[in-house]
């Protein structure tokens, strides 16, 4: 099948040039040097996310941390506690719900997270050094496009951080 929207055809396919093939190693590049980053705050790749969710109130519960982060609940609990340990998060029982418990940053956690985004911000910028404003706009917009088009193909919003 040939038509104007198709831009790659089984017959000279090659995975180097697939843009899923470079998604994904772009996403593995960028995430390995963000892990060699975070070392120097003490964190793995598993911790500086649910500290900058918390940080920007993404989350306030384990189970919006399971949910948001694909993680099952018993590795979530796991995490928790590493992040517990370090003095990080501290779980505060809900006063409207006893059921509930919510998660909060301690002052060391606020002080870690608040260095997570200066991370993360330094890195993007390296790794969009020389696009232009317009390129910067166009290549973030188009990557929405994919991934807009990505999830109706697959019939499901994953939103894991």
């Amino acid at each position: 099948m040939t038509d104007l929207h198709s831009f790659y055809h089984a017959e000279n396919y090659q995975v180097e040039s697939g843009i899923g093939y470079l998604v994904k190693q772009l996403a593995q590049t960028v995430g390995k040097e963000l892990d060699r980053r975070m070392v120097d705050l003490g964190l793995t790749d598993a911790q500086w996310k649910p500290l900058l969710l918390l940080q920007q109130g993404g989350c306030t519960t384990a189970v919006d941390l399971s949910r948001i982060a694909c993680h099952d609940a018993g590795s979530v609990t796991r995490l928790l506690d590493r992040l517990e340990a370090k003095g990080l998060v501290q779980r505060v029982r809900s006063a409207e719900d006893r059921r509930v418990v919510n998660l909060e940053l301690t002052d060391e956690g606020k002080k870690i997270a608040a260095q997570v985004p200066e991370i993360i911000v330094e890195l993007a910028n390296e790794v969009l050094k020389g696009f232009s404003q317009d390129e910067f706009e166009q290549f973030t917009n188009l990557l929405k496009r994919a991934l807009t088009n990505a999830r109706a193909v697959s019939e499901g919003d994953i939103t894991c951080a």
